[in-house]
């Protein structure tokens, strides 16, 4: 079984499949950045991450590298922003449609890896910093 998520955010793109097995051990074989788009998948393509964002990338560089959050700590971040986000595509009376087009599938069972986790926890700090969205959450005070 896969599970696909997609959501849209003006220009940005996240897509990432997944299979219900453990995913701890897989490599990323394929790393793209071009211009705004950033590419990552594994060498099987069980998931695959598209973020195409203007000015994303330049942003990303400016926030604590990989390695400095631990992959525990980002997947709970994510079920947050996930949830929150979600509630919003389903609200669009109360939240800019336009913003939260569509919803995202990330299922907390299943190991995304390090990376696929860093760049969606980091693609929903520079979605709230660039379009103004706050999701009710502290940086500082979830942990």
């Amino acid at each position: 079984m896969k599970t696909v998520f997609t959501f849209f955010s003006i220009l940005a793109v996240l897509w990432a499949l997944g299979s219900c097995g453990s995913t701890n051990n897989r490599s990323l074989d394929d790393t793209v950045a071009t211009g705004d788009t950033l590419r990552i998948a594994n060498d099987s393509l069980e998931y695959e991450i598209i973020i195409i964002e203007p000015r994303f990338n330049t942003w990303l560089v400016t926030q604590p590298p990989r390695g400095y959050y631990e992959q525990e700590f980002l997947e709970n971040r994510n079920i947050w922003y996930v949830t929150q986000y979600n509630n919003r595509v389903l609200n669009p009376q109360g939240f800019d449609a336009s913003l939260y087009l569509q919803r995202i599938d990330y299922e907390p069972d299943i190991d995304y890896g390090y990376e696929v986790n860093y760049l969606l926890y980091n693609w929903f700090r520079f979605f709230e910093e660039r379009y103004n969205q706050r999701f009710s959450i502290s940086r500082r005070g979830f942990q």
